[in-house]
């Protein structure tokens, strides 16, 4: 999720309009808003025409991102800028030819383009957002499944869906509202993962975690008060591992429909870690489970 990245899907980064009184052709500033030599504000570089992305589709970047979404045969793809080092460095990683034609860019046009904070290395890939798969697709992979409720920040299910693709988990389930688009940002933060990994949005988790466990998985519910996740336990389970936002943890109805819950054993000073921290620590202990 922050910044100059937007969480919608749809156009990203600066609009590039001038600001109102910063235009060509207006009058001097006078009385007390006249502006004095050395104090004038900065220029803002306009964005090239026909750069901003249209509706229903999202710059993604950086060159884990790209590669990955290029190598995705699901992801509908509109236009890959590179500098001469990225296109280089991604030929490297995925050999040529590619689904489409790069068009070589300079880092300075890349850095109008997208956020102030993003990190591109060079690489910007025009896409259509990934269609929502079904909760059936998803339980035919095998592996455990992740639920987030009411995780908000994009780079925090980035880094989610990252720990899940490592730890060979089937999908990761979000809300519907009360969670992240898919954005360059959540992407990036992904590292790849996010065209491996199913993210599937959810109405109503709680009746969510019903089907989950009607279809014999076993829903824990990460709680800092609770005993020690032990992957020991759990083995012979498939477990949908249950997530709350930090701060305010699992909501009550979302802890009620959980068949347990099971905290980290942390003997430290700290008694919380980021949530995709936690995730990975917990996930970690599912997988050793001897």
């Amino acid at each position: 999720m922050k910044s100059g990245q937007p969480n919608r899907r749809g156009g990203q980064g600066p609009s590039g309009r001038q600001e109102p009184g910063g235009g060509a052709g207006q009058g001097r500033a006078s009385g007390p808003h006249r502006q004095h030599r050395g104090h004038l504000p900065p220029r803002v570089e306009p964005r090239p025409a026909g750069e901003e992305a249209p509706r229903g589709t999202i710059w993604l970047y950086g060159l884990h991102a790209v590669q990955a979404a290029l190598a995705n045969p699901a992801r509908r793809l509109r236009r890959l800028l590179v500098t001469e080092e990225a296109e280089s460095a991604l030929a490297q990683r995925l050999p040529q030819p590619w689904p489409l034609a790069p068009e070589r860019a300079e880092r300075a046009r890349l850095d109008r383009l997208l956020s102030a904070d993003a990190v591109h290395q060079g690489a910007a890939l025009l896409a259509d957002p990934l269609s929502t798969p079904s909760l059936a697709h998803a339980l035919e992979r095998p592996g455990p499944l992740v639920v987030l409720d009411q995780v908000t920040d994009p780079r925090n299910v980035g880094a989610i869906l990252r720990s899940a693709a490592a730890f060979g988990v089937a999908a990761v389930v979000v809300q519907d509202r009360n969670a992240p688009e898919e954005t360059g940002a959540l992407a990036k933060a992904a590292s790849g993962a996010l065209e491996t990994v199913p993210l599937l949005r959810a109405v109503n988790l709680a009746r969510t975690l019903v089907a989950l466990k009607a279809a014999e998985c076993w829903a824990v519910g990460l709680d800092p008060g609770a005993k020690p996740l032990d992957g020991r336990w759990l083995a012979e389970r498939r477990v949908a591992l249950v997530l709350g936002a930090e701060g305010s943890g699992l909501r009550r109805l979302t802890r009620e429909t959980c068949d347990e819950l099971a905290g980290l054993a942390m003997p430290g000073s700290i008694a919380s870690l980021n949530v995709s921290a936690a995730a990975s620590i917990a996930l970690y202990e599912l997988a050793r489970r001897t």
